[in-house]
């Protein structure tokens, strides 16, 4: 099934390039390409998840110029990157199994919707949300540990900023040296169960939020795709242009898969976030109970978020946020998409 399917036009047709299945791809290069290729996304963009979750947790309203002054003030450059050498270890198994769920589910599941006989736009919307749902759900079992760690260090050295202090009350006790003395830690205080704390609504969260993007994407590409196709009949009509196909160049395509990606994450983002939030300090802060400090419920997460902000507390941090996911599924997917073609077998293979 291709899932970029070419968009006519009773005066015109769009080519775009055929999507590239599963099994045209050569998997070992797909995999150490893509390692490579998203260890340097999310480098770059890092920061942003750091200002995201530090406003998250936090029990006042900060601004991103503000917390990103005292950040640089008193941690240094540094304090954007606390935890990322933990999350980057994280990154390539997580993304292995995130793209292999991924790429698996939407060919199988694209296929077996056409023979059932849908339209080729419902048949990617219904492979897009399977496959975002299924491989959220198989990266989770890697992403869920790596973000408790990760976001522990993140947040560690905030309460020394002295424009920042005890805007977070809650934050873990126990002071960490590294991603491996805060796992070995939090193994010793909580078994595995804490190195898993928030697994439930991490996939309450990521699933839907991965299915979301998906559709919302796929059908944000057809949009785009379509508008250009009926802008292009209208120029056939007055005679600027007669006649023949519209074959788009990469740069076009990458373009309207950019545009595509920006738009799927502010929907993503925008119905997701306070699940998101909840997720976040769940992960990060304790309750007290009787002078003990132990791990909230969801229950009282929630409880607490409200009071102290209201339904707009489970927003802190929409900005960053949608940044970080616009950014990284801009350059995610083209990074994405370019990864295949560089992974694709030759022609011999396949007909081999």
């Amino acid at each position: 099934m291709s899932l970029s399917a070419a968009e006519d036009d009773s005066r015109s047709e769009i080519y775009i390039p055929a999507d590239i299945d599963w099994h045209m791809l050569d998997k070992s290069k797909f995999f150490f390409l893509g390692a490579a290729l998203f260890s340097g996304v999310s480098a770059a963009l890092y920061p942003i998840v750091v200002l995201k979750t530090r406003q998250q947790v936090s029990s006042a309203q900060i601004s991103c110029s503000k917390m990103s002054l005292s950040i640089m003030r008193y941690e240094g450059l540094r304090g954007f990157y606390r935890g990322f050498g933990t999350s980057l270890m994280g990154t390539i198994p997580a993304r292995a199994l995130y793209m292999g769920a991924l790429e698996v589910t939407k060919s199988s599941v694209g296929t077996a919707t056409v023979r059932l006989g849908f339209s080729d736009t419902t048949a990617t919307a219904i492979a897009s949300a399977a496959a975002g749902l299924n491989s959220a759900m198989a990266a989770q079992l890697v992403w869920t540990p790596i973000d408790v760690v990760s976001q522990r260090l993140m947040v560690q050295g905030y309460n020394n900023s002295n424009s920042c202090k005890n805007a977070i009350s809650n934050v873990h006790s126990c002071r960490y040296k590294n991603g491996l003395d805060a796992f070995r830690k939090i193994l010793y205080a909580d078994g595995p169960k804490g190195l898993y704390r928030g697994f439930g609504i991490s996939i309450l969260t990521y699933a839907p939020s991965n299915a979301v993007w998906w559709t919302s994407y796929s059908l944000a590409h057809k949009l785009i795709w379509g508008g250009i196709g009926c802008s292009i009949g209208k120029k056939d009509e007055t005679g600027v242009i007669e006649g023949s196909g519209f074959k788009p160049d990469s740069r076009a395509v990458v373009t309207v898969q950019g545009l595509s990606a920006a738009m799927a994450s502010g929907v993503s983002a925008l119905i997701t976030m306070p699940l998101d939030t909840i997720k976040t300090r769940l992960q990060v802060l304790d309750g007290e109970e009787n002078g003990v400090r132990r791990p909230m419920t969801v229950l009282q997460t929630t409880r607490n978020l409200v009071k102290e902000g209201g339904l707009s507390a489970c927003y802190r941090g929409l900005g960053p946020r949608w940044a970080s996911m616009s950014m990284s599924a801009t350059t995610m997917i083209t990074t994405y998409e370019f990864l295949k073609r560089l992974s694709a077998k030759s022609q011999d293979s396949l007909s081999s």
